[in-house]
């Protein structure tokens, strides 16, 4: 089921599979979101948890154990329940299952909230471990946003950064050491990670842990501030034409990596939950209307 909510400056759509946005439209009616082509991506924004990225083998091992999760994690296909509404936000909330404790054997719950805030949409991520022994866990984003037009001249620029130092990707589309640190075209990066012949392109934060989508005319068109979140993911498919979209991806942590070993608790960024504690993480993405 599709909820909205709405303010004088946006109108935002997100449904309960996955907790997903599904539109942000404009007060002037332009959506901003990207609409899910099949042909090409035919995902929007989906919510990484319990982890970011392909595994090696496909599997993580907890305490020797090796466990099988798909890409990502499982948050992003299941049903949340909507925990919470007004007219200017919406709470979902997801729980463990028999099903999610064979591939992720943690008690948890994960809310997430959508709020409005003029022409800024806040979106807080809380995190419980009701397990009774630590919980590791990563959380991600994966927003698409729409680039109107051809994309040559966009650029998502990174306040406080003149040069970026990307990971490097194998072929198996694991993580390898940064290379050199590369000069950003008018501030920003291309918007084809391709570029420097990456699936994904992948840094740590920025000093302003901000991103903003940027026009050929140097106009911002949507910003991302994500001051929780250590890493950041740029990314959209190599095509031969536009894809139309690019995916601006504030993470907790690094998708696996030929650097670290095979427990989870070696992951760089993973985070760790006692028994009982819980945690937000929140960022914002602010719309701008040319």
């Amino acid at each position: 089921m599709i909820y909205t909510i709405q303010n004088e400056c946006l109108t935002v759509q997100a449904e309960d599979t996955g907790a997903q946005l599904a539109s942000i439209r404009s007060a002037g009616g332009e959506e901003y979101l990207w609409q899910g082509d099949p042909a090409i991506w035919a995902r929007r924004a989906p919510i990484l948890f319990p982890l970011i990225g392909r595994l090696r083998t496909g599997a993580y091992w907890l305490d020797g154990v090796p466990y099988s999760i798909s890409s990502h994690g499982f948050a992003r296909d299941m049903p949340f329940a909507l925990a919470d509404r007004g007219a200017d936000f919406l709470t979902f909330q997801l729980s463990d299952t028999p099903e999610t404790r064979s591939v992720y054997p943690f008690s948890f719950s994960l809310s997430v909230t959508y709020r409005l805030e003029h022409n800024r949409l806040v979106k807080i991520h809380r995190v419980e471990n009701r397990s009774d022994r630590d919980m590791l866990y990563e959380l991600g984003a994966h927003d698409g946003f729409r680039v109107p037009g051809p994309m040559a001249g966009w650029t998502v620029r990174l306040p406080g950064l003149d040069r970026a130092a990307l990971y490097g990707m194998d072929q198996e589309l694991m993580i390898t050491p940064k290379g050199a640190p590369v000069p950003l075209r008018a501030g920003g990066l291309p918007l084809t990670p391709s570029t420097f012949g990456l699936d994904t392109m992948i840094l740590d934060a920025p000093p302003q842990h901000q991103a903003v989508l940027t026009d050929p005319q140097g106009r911002p068109r949507v910003a991302v501030t994500a001051p929780d979140f250590p890493y950041l993911g740029i990314w959209t498919q190599d095509r031969p034409y536009d894809t139309g979209y690019v995916c601006i991806e504030p993470w907790s942590s690094l998708p696996d990596a030929v650097f670290v070993g095979r427990e989870l608790s070696d992951k760089a960024g993973v985070r760790r939950l006692s028994p009982g504690q819980e945690e937000t993480l929140t960022y914002t993405t602010t719309i701008y209307e040319v």
